[in-house]
């Protein structure tokens, strides 16, 4: 599960924050403690903390006190919103850039997408 190059606290939030995203982890429900997850990743658990923190901060989960840490309300439309943005920033704008060094409209652009898709989804119905 933990892979090489990525700092283990930004993995531990990234885990979480793909639970909140594909419904595993749902909103207002709690996430794993700190030590659960040094436990299960066999990491210090301050390394764990650091990467649930980060989400503390960005305010997708919150502590109740006594009790552990609860996804917030909204955080996964705020995380698909984030995402979202990262997708368009880090591959349509550079994918659109390219395309105009090479000629190929947007609409074109689109049309290879299409093409593309209904291939991919033929090929998963085999």
């Amino acid at each position: 599960m933990i892979e090489a190059g990525k700092p283990i606290f930004v993995q531990i939030a990234d885990q979480i924050e793909n639970d909140i995203i594909d419904g595993v982890i749902k909103e207002e429900t709690p996430v794993p403690s700190t030590n659960e997850f040094a436990a299960f990743h066999r990491i210090n658990p301050a390394t764990a903390g650091k990467g649930v923190n980060r989400l503390v901060e960005d305010g997708i989960l919150y502590k109740r006190r006594g009790i552990g840490m609860f996804v917030a309300t909204g955080a996964r439309q705020r995380l698909i919103g984030a995402r979202t943005e990262q997708f368009r920033a880090n591959f349509v704008g550079p994918l659109l850039c390219e395309a105009a060094k090479l000629g190929i409209t947007p609409e074109q652009v689109a049309g290879m997408i299409r093409i593309e898709s209904s291939t991919e989804r033929k090929g998963s119905n085999s």
